[in-house]
């Protein structure tokens, strides 16, 4: 692990928010680090309300698509929600159609399967909405690059309206509406929403046309707050308001599919991790083991025992998804083993018979072991299917679009994406990604890095100072957990190793004469021995709250430690 501690801001800056907001040097360092400079800034971070949500006709399209909404349900047409298989896609369209729902009844959902159509509008869905009568489709968290399919449906007398937030090609869909923030064209404050969110815009739009209010919309906010949480987008801007209300949503009143997936949680309050650990991979075993439709189901299910019968069956989905990327995980590092690449600057690997729902899974669990790009193929009809996943700071997409002649089709992110290839052009394909990244990466970034806010003493944590950083919440992308780096600390003997395997570490850590503070380290097991003795040795940690039989302690949570 390499260390990176952030360089401090001006003096002058963090003082001046110090006095303005009367906090201490920590926090007023802390929020000029994420760019807050100034009391209204602050306010709004610590503060955020539904009012700081932007205006959704400031998005380039949005008035087309409202009006051709409105058209439709005026006409008495069909309309088809279309969304990916993924938690954003599946949340999505559970969004728009149960608003759509709430006032006209036309209103049908389809999602693509993952094995037989694919990723993003299929041709089958677009049958499926000529045989059923539909005269438009909504497509959600996909669409921004089906011309071909966008135009299919125009010969069949089918409209579009595109809500997508990937990265727009060359040219756009011939749509009547394209709403995607990323389009070089949209002036939209904010560019960082999720699918789930652009579908949550065009709701907000679509209740401003009926005189509701954005207080009308709070019930849906579990559902955003949920996507934005598995689709690791920034938790900045209008994410973060989003998320936070969102949040209290499924703190307070989720919908039953939610309530029936967390009642067996014990925890009293879910942050926006329990929301990525918890609920998102349940949502996602759906489309992975069986189909995505049961993620809607349960998702727009507002009875709560039908939602616990979803529930269970989707619970089912999920074991048998951890089965299989155990299992499959196990065979990839044998062939990379096997392969002898493990100097290679990339991970590229296949095998014809592995989960198509799971490899995504697989690529994030070798990119956190070998810590490089990572690219993990299986069969998929008569093409090979993939799923990539990067490294911090490192554009995968990008590489993916600079070896695009070897590839049939590919979309994504900055640190996920998803491709097809002809089986003949597998190896051309990885021999020209290994190059691209080869030459592409700079080499620190194949070496993990542990981000460190800012350097402090034990005798600065106080219980003050831990109310003031659970405000920084809810934390993701660009307002990560603060991390700590504290230096000269020693062990007072009570070190030791913890789970199965020894592989987590547990100690009693003091700073001179400062209170000590209990600590754990996950997965810092072999670091035993540098704890012992009483040798000194500095550590990076964020700060928690632990709670034992009714008693809250300050426990750090260590992310490294060295001598």
């Amino acid at each position: 692990m390499r260390w990176t501690l952030q360089s401090k801001p001006e003096k002058e800056q963090v003082q001046k928010l110090q006095n303005e907001l009367q906090v201490d040097e920590i926090i007023a360092t802390l929020l000029v680090q994420r760019g807050i400079t100034t009391y209204d800034q602050a306010k709004t971070f610590f503060r955020p309300t539904l009012d700081d949500l932007h205006n959704p006709y400031l998005m380039k399209d949005m008035d087309k698509a409202v009006s051709r909404i409105e058209k439709a349900i005026a006409n008495g047409e069909n309309i088809l929600v279309f969304g990916d298989y993924d938690v954003d896609g599946t949340t999505a369209v559970s969004l728009v159609s149960s608003y759509l729902k709430s006032y006209y009844p036309n209103i049908a959902t389809y999602i693509p399967d993952r094995y037989d159509e694919g990723y993003g509008i299929s041709y089958k869905g677009i049958d499926y909405a000529d045989d059923n009568g539909i005269s438009l489709i909504i497509a959600l968290d996909c669409g921004i690059k089906s011309i071909d399919h966008v135009a299919y449906a125009k010969e069949k007398n089918i409209d579009f309206i595109i809500c997508d937030h990937h990265r727009p090609g060359n040219e756009l869909p011939n749509a009547v509406a394209v709403l995607d923030p990323k389009r070089d064209d949209c002036t939209y404050p904010y560019d960082e929403l999720c699918g789930c969110g652009v579908g949550f815009k065009l709701i907000q739009a679509l209740a401003e046309n009926r005189n509701q209010s954005i207080f009308d919309l709070i019930p849906y906010l579990d559902l955003v707050a949920t996507a934005i949480a598995a689709d690791i987008v920034p938790i900045t801007g209008e994410n973060r308001v989003l998320a936070k209300f969102g949040l209290e949503v499924i703190n307070s009143n989720p919908r039953p599919g939610i309530k029936a997936l967390v009642q067996n949680v014990k925890k009293k309050v879910l942050t926006i991790t329990d929301v990525v650990f918890i609920i998102a991979p349940r949502i996602n075993a759906a489309g992975r083991i069986k189909h995505g439709n049961e993620a809607v189901a349960l998702l727009t299910e507002f009875n709560l025992e039908q939602a616990e019968i979803f529930a269970s069956e989707i619970e089912q989905h999920n074991a048998d998804r951890k089965d299989l990327d155990k299992q499959i995980t196990v065979e990839a590092l044998a062939q990379i083993e096997n392969n002898n690449e493990k100097e290679n600057f990339t991970t590229v690997l296949y095998q014809e018979n592995w989960h198509k729902g799971v490899i995504g899974i697989v690529a994030s669990r070798l990119t956190e072991t070998y810590y490089r790009p990572t690219i993990v193929f299986t069969k998929s009809g008569d093409k090979l299917a993939a799923s990539a996943r990067s490294v911090k700071d490192f554009d995968v997409y990008n590489a993916l679009e600079a070896c695009a002649e070897h590839l049939e089709q590919f979309g994504g992110h900055m640190y996920a994406a998803g491709m097809t290839l002809k089986e003949e052009n597998y190896q051309k394909f990885k021999d020209a990604f290994e190059k691209e990244v080869q030459k592409t990466i700079p080499p620190d970034l194949l070496i993990p890095e542990i981000s460190v806010d800012l350097e402090i003493n034990f005798s600065d944590i106080n219980p003050k100072l831990i109310r003031l950083l659970s405000q920084f919440e809810p934390f993701g992308p660009q307002n990560m957990t603060p991390v700590f780096m504290t230096k000269n600390v020693k062990d007072t003997g009570y070190a030791k190793p913890l789970g199965k395997d020894n592989e987590h570490l547990k100690l009693f850590v003091k700073q001179n004469n400062s209170e000590g503070f209990g600590a754990i380290g996950f997965g810092l097991g072999s670091k035993l021995e540098s704890t012992k003795n009483r040798k000194p040795f500095d550590v990076v940690y964020c700060i928690d709250e632990n709670e034992f039989n009714g008693t809250v302690t300050i426990q750090l949570r260590l992310k490294d430690l060295k001598n």
